[in-house]
């Protein structure tokens, strides 16, 4: 490798060319093998040198083999790709021009090593094995994903439209460091392309003789690809292969719920209702408006607060009954809102005073409610794909209003109907009524939301524009609304 050197070396490549050299490799894995033995010499030359395992460069170990055997790594991986605030201040003109300060060169050594790591990710997450996918290689996958949206700030199955944040995600959505990733433009088309790589792993996957065994079932890892393939071949399965998909499928329904139901309650209480006085209990007692109440006893000659009323706090809730009505499009471009829709559906359905009804369509229109309860009960009783017709879902739905001013409507689909003009005109009745209508483009974590433009224009002149992208928009819709 030729090129400028190295302040304070001689005879060794600049830091500039390492960094080169490691993404050439990765760019080489990916798209074009000729220049592969060339490469793979320099990038272990490279990775020796800052320091790094050989390992790194094995294509067949993944992020979590390389972390085991060199556990001071998981924390450079964490936040790896998150851009640092102000990287570039301080940097000078002279630094600009190759005669940079001993910072400066650490700061480039530190470059090399960034270069390295977020390699192994990519390289591991986008070159995904040929030919027919194992258990063991699809749980491998997953779990270098889960360090790719971990590298990214995000918490482990957040871009993959699974766990809504993720298991140990940060308040700010952030897994490796509490920063909010400036990566506005990269995370919503990244979140889909991963989606579609799992997808096509689980399809090149004898996923029936998979559950059959239930060792390699043990190795399967629930995410949404895989629930979706389940769901859409539950009728297929039977015995070991059914029990082990139903465990799955249960598994993955409590891992989502468990997140959404920590955003659901953090704020879920009625306000507070001042027409009903407060119980005069000491625990209600509120002191500093007492004392400021009564400071027109203080007597200063014996420095003493005469106090002859107490005031107490309003500890009780309005518990208005509100009445929550699902409708979910479970056509197949709507599956990630179906099980992302069904879990919080059973969440609210467990709050007090709240009364949750759920309805299910694609052709024909199916009544959850009674099950609504049990998320994973409901979700086996759909019947993914088929075509779209909204005005069979309408007429289930309508009836339900009985006090439209304590009625909410949530409405989740793409809007792409063949009866669009009636549907509409039906909407529209429901916000005129007077009940909260919300329609929904997409409530997943990351996908990508196509919504029927006629609708959306049509949403937003009413004013009540779709809402899309992350589920939390939609449970804080929820909330604004029943509590």
């Amino acid at each position: 490798m030729t090129g400028q050197r190295s302040p304070g070396t001689t005879g060794q490549p600049s830091y500039d060319s390492r960094r080169q050299v490691m993404y050439w490799r990765l760019l080489a894995r990916l798209f074009d093998h000729e220049e592969q033995a060339a490469l793979e010499s320099a990038s272990l030359a490279v990775v020796e040198d800052i320091g790094l395992p050989p390992t790194l460069l094995d294509p067949q170990a993944s992020v979590d083999s390389v972390v085991q055997r060199h556990p001071e790594l998981a924390a450079e991986f964490d936040g790896l790709m998150v851009p640092e605030e102000d990287a570039d201040a301080g940097v000078t003109a002279e630094d600009a021009d190759g005669a940079g300060t001993a910072d400066d060169a650490r700061d480039r050594a530190a470059e090399v090593r960034r270069a390295a790591l977020v390699s192994k990710v990519l390289l591991n997450v986008f070159h995904s094995p040929p030919g027919t996918v194992t258990a063991g290689q699809l749980s491998r996958w997953q779990s270098d994903a889960g360090w790719l949206e971990r590298a990214l700030g995000c918490g482990p199955g957040e871009l993959r439209g699974g766990r809504a944040g993720g298991p140990g995600a940060s308040p700010t959505g952030t897994g490796g460091g509490g920063r909010m990733p400036d990566l506005g433009r990269l995370i919503p088309e990244i979140g889909p392309e991963l989606g579609s790589i799992e997808a096509g792993l689980v399809k090149r996957m004898r996923l029936r003789e998979v559950l059959a065994d239930p060792q390699l079932a043990g190795q399967l890892t629930p995410s949404m690809s895989l629930i979706e393939q389940l769901l859409r071949d539950k009728d297929n399965l039977s015995g070991a292969a059914l029990a082990n998909a139903k465990a799955l499928i249960r598994r993955f329904v409590d891992e989502v719920a468990e997140v959404l139901r920590t955003q659901v309650e953090k704020s879920t209480v009625g306000a507070l209702d001042r027409s009903v006085p407060p119980k005069r209990v000491f625990r209600n007692l509120d002191l500093d408006r007492t004392i400021w109440k009564n400071l027109t006893n203080w007597d200063p000659e014996e420095e003493r607060l005469y106090v002859d009323r107490l005031f107490y706090r309003h500890t009780a809730r309005k518990t208005t009954p509100q009445r929550l009505i699902v409708v979910v499009d479970q056509s197949g471009s709507m599956v990630d809102s179906m099980v992302n829709c069904t879990i919080l559906a059973s969440i609210f359905a467990g709050l007090p005073k709240v009364d949750v009804h759920l309805i299910a369509y694609d052709t024909q229109a199916l009544d959850l409610t009674p099950w609504v309860h049990d998320p994973f009960e409901t979700l086996l009783r759909t019947n993914l794909g088929g075509g779209t017709d909204g005005t069979v879902a309408m007429a289930l739905a309508q009836p339900k209003i009985a006090e439209p001013r304590n009625t909410v409507v949530v409405w989740i689909s793409d809007f792409y109907e063949w009866q669009t003009e009636p549907l509409f005109e039906s909407m529209a009745a429901i916000h005129r009524s007077g009940a909260k209508f919300i329609p929904v483009g997409s409530v997943t974590s990351a996908g990508r939301a196509s919504v029927n433009p006629w609708f959306r224009e049509r949403f937003k002149d009413q004013g009540t524009p779709v809402l899309s992208g992350h589920i939390r928009k939609l449970v804080h819709e929820l909330k604004t609304f029943l509590t």
